[in-house]
């Protein structure tokens, strides 16, 4: 028979603790102070040989685990307030110990080969799961049931923390995962939602233990995620972005600041050029040379090569026909080869030099400046002066940015190149305290002299052949997109601190650097040989990249993704409040003729793509599961307010949804998120309005609430389309996303529409 044991919890105090708070590669002291949460008394009971394990609590008893299979068990021993056994046909310890407020559940493996153990079977009323920002998931709803049928979810990347909850009848378990590494979790909603959780006990690893903290606690999302967060605070895992800003003072600058993604690489414009000068009269030793370097210098030049006998038989140029005037002369600007010293005699000072350098000798600064003044040497007066090339699609839209009102806002490049066509652009930035920088990656590499994007080209072609990763079975892993292998991150730091020093080095002149996937949990065990590394040494090297980075260059890091253990290292991520997620659907990512078709990654103008550029609809069932606030929840934001900054995939910017700019403009103030915008100089004029009259009422708020912990969130209507959030204190917002109005203590809120209470001032607003 069971015996039943009674171990009585008390309620959590606000409790001080002294905690070291840690980035990679520093550390801060800080007393920290937890926050007072309201965990529940409770009894427990587990049946060794099936592993059902049940909690009591407010009289009502309530399964943490659905019984496994019957296994034999040996070792078992049981004292007043702990219990353990062995399944000695697995191999595998349990401990189960009442702490003082909380169930301490440890399973422990004994095995040197492979092996796994499931445990627990999970089942609810409903669920709080952090993917991505966080989910509200009743274990009967139709769309979740559709989605998350069979999907199996590798924690460390699906959760952006390291826990769960559940809701039962009369209260919540929240279980705190001990060890991030090797989990999966798999769902099964034939009846309703359930899940199991799997933990793989890799033979390279030494750490054969997982295993949980189970707290009970009402069913309220804040003392949920409050008691994930004193776990956090008790790890000395926790640094806010006050903190952060103490080593690099420009942290302050995300303060009120939007998230622009820029998209201009011209070196010469439309604008620039007097067309019928060019028609007419452009220099036929030059038009000649351009076409040999469009045959064989640049791809798919010989495309464009037509263009330059069509317009001399016409007494004017098209549209279509400037653009690919302009995009060629862009093109060859790029090129070594552009330099042809048989050509290009008539040259200033100022060019020779640079001519004396050797055109090998010259960074990408220097070229592009070379080969306009090149250029201009021919076109002489058939262009504007070179110093104002392509102003009007950069620097004069920083220009009305900041005239605008916009003080602050981080800005970002697609690629690590993106810089060197407009350094003035950097510089301007910079000047108005903007925070700008490139786009770097160290997560795929490809062979040697087919490599298809610069991030995966490395210096060290070694590289390639002996620092790629293998899965169990020895086969490589593909990189993204299928392309090339992943790079071993314990063998890149080399690579990192050669390719950033030679960026910074050109005076490309950035103050942020933005690292692909080191934060989204993609990590691996690498079953090499010759470089065996696991998924702990291998995150751990992903954070070390990031704050070199971040110290040896004194850059605001960010990352793609967030989750919560690049907390203490970044200070700011994309793409927890809208995940990427075209990919799940043909009709999103390969069907051009679909209406939900995101678009190619492609510009005919050379500007913002059209996968982020271009406005689409989403199907109601990815509606439902991804921006619906009936099921969404501000979990990270709740434990990492004032810690880090987190804003949208790129792919799904604040305006990529069709209808539901205004809902999300509003989430944007509720839930204390960066809006992001892709933008050229089409896009700031088309969306210049919208943009400066929602930065005025968010970017003050955000000022304010960024350097606050959010402290309460409700869900005040039945449909869960009224909510409200609260930043320290006295910051309040309550937001009515539905289409009736709802009536908040004295003040009537519209449909769509919010209302801001910050000590005693009001700020009623509607996108």
């Amino acid at each position: 028979m069971r015996k039943r044991k009674k171990i009585i919890a008390t309620l959590l105090s606000v409790i001080v603790v002294s905690a070291t708070i840690s980035g990679c590669t520093n550390k801060v002291d800080k007393t920290v102070t937890k926050e007072e949460v309201k965990n529940l008394d409770f009894t427990f009971d587990v049946d060794p040989s099936n592993f059902e394990l049940s909690i009591e609590s407010k009289n009502k008893k309530e399964l943490v685990s659905q019984p496994i299979e019957k296994k034999e068990v040996s070792n078992l021993k049981k004292s007043e307030d702990k219990i353990s056994w062995t399944y000695p046909k697995e191999n595998v310890d349990v401990n189960i110990q009442k702490q003082d407020n909380y169930l301490d559940i440890d399973i422990k493996s004994n095995n040197k080969e492979e092996s796994s153990f499931t445990w627990p079977k999970v089942s609810g009323e409903s669920y709080i799961l952090p993917i991505n920002e966080g989910k509200f998931i009743p274990s009967n709803d139709k769309y979740w049931k559709e989605y998350l049928n069979e999907q199996v979810y590798n924690v460390i990347e699906s959760f952006s923390m390291q826990f769960f909850a559940v809701d039962k009848k009369d209260y919540s378990l929240t279980y705190v995962i001990k060890n991030k590494y090797n989990n999966e979790i798999e769902f099964n909603s034939k009846d309703k939602i359930n899940f199991s959780f799997k933990h793989e006990y890799p033979s390279i690893n030494e750490n054969k233990d997982y295993g949980f903290r189970v707290y009970v606690t009402e069913k309220n999302v804040v003392d949920i995620a409050k008691t994930y967060k004193n776990y956090v605070v008790e790890k000395g895992e926790f640094k806010t972005l006050q903190e952060k800003a103490e080593d690099n003072k420009n942290i302050e600058k995300l303060y009120g600041a939007p998230h622009i993604y820029y998209w201009d690489k011209s070196i010469i414009t439309e604008n620039d050029i007097d067309w019928k000068k060019i028609r007419t009269s452009i220099p036929t030793d030059l038009e000649n040379w351009i076409i040999e370097l469009l045959n064989t210098k640049v791809e798919d030049g010989k495309e464009s090569v037509p263009v330059f006998s069509e317009i001399k038989k016409q007494d004017y140029v098209d549209k279509y026909q400037k653009a690919q005037i302009v995009n060629v002369l862009n093109s060859v600007m790029l090129l070594k080869e552009f330099y042809n010293p048989s050509l290009f005699t008539d040259t200033d000072n100022k060019t020779n030099k640079l001519i004396e350098k050797g055109v090998e000798n010259l960074n990408k600064i220097e070229l592009v400046e070379l080969n306009k003044n090149l250029l201009k040497s021919k076109l002489k007066d058939s262009t504007t002066d070179v110093k104002n090339w392509a102003k009007y699609k950069t620097t004069q839209v920083l220009d009305e940015m900041k005239k605008s009102g916009m003080d602050n806002a981080w800005i970002g490049f697609d690629d690590i190149e993106a810089g060197y066509v407009s350094p003035e652009f950097v510089k301007k930035a910079e000047e108005y305290g903007y925070l700008i920088g490139p786009y770097d990656s160290y997560h795929s590499i490809h062979e040697p002299g087919k490599e298809k994007w610069s991030t995966a080209k490395f210096e060290d072609t070694t590289l390639y052949e002996n620092a790629t990763i293998e899965n169990k079975e020895g086969k490589k892993l593909t990189g993204f997109q299928g392309e090339g292998r992943k790079l071993n991150p314990t063998l890149s730091l080399p690579s990192v601190k050669e390719r950033v020093s030679s960026i910074v080095k050109d005076g490309y002149g950035f103050n942020s650097w933005f690292i692909d996937c080191d934060a989204t949990g993609e990590i691996y065990n690498d079953y090499s040989k010759n470089h065996t590394t696991t998924m702990e040494q291998d995150l751990k090297a992903r954070l070390e990249r990031m704050a070199y980075i971040r110290d040896k260059e004194n850059m605001v890091i960010g990352s793609e993704g967030g989750n919560d253990f690049a907390s203490t290292t970044i200070a700011f991520a994309h793409g927890l409040e809208t995940p990427a997620f075209s990919w799940i659907d043909p009709d999103m990512n390969k069907n051009k003729d679909s209406e939900y078709y995101v678009g190619r990654y492609y510009s005919p103008t050379g500007g913002a793509p059209e996968i982020f550029a271009k406005q689409i609809p989403l199907k109601e069932k990815y509606e439902k599961i991804f921006i619906d606030p009936a099921y969404s929840l501000p979990l990270f934001r709740l434990v990492y307010n004032n810690s880090v900054v987190t804003s949208y995939h790129w792919q799904w910017g604040t305006f990529k949804i069709k209808d539901k700019v205004n809902d999300r403009m509003m989430n944007e103030i509720l839930y204390n998120t960066p809006p992001m915008y892709h933008l050229d100089r089409a896009e700031w004029d088309k969306y210049k309005e919208d943009i400066v009259k929602h930065n005025k009422v968010w970017s003050e708020f955000n000022k304010k609430a960024i350097k606050e912990e959010m402290t309460d969130f409700e869900i005040l209507s039945e449909d869960k389309l009224v909510q409200k959030s609260q930043f320290g204190n006295d910051l309040v917002v309550v937001a009515n996303f539905s289409d009736k109005d709802f009536k908040y203590e004295n003040d009537n809120i519209k449909p769509h529409s919010l209302i801001i209470y910050d000590k005693g001032q009001k700020t009623v607003y509607q996108p």
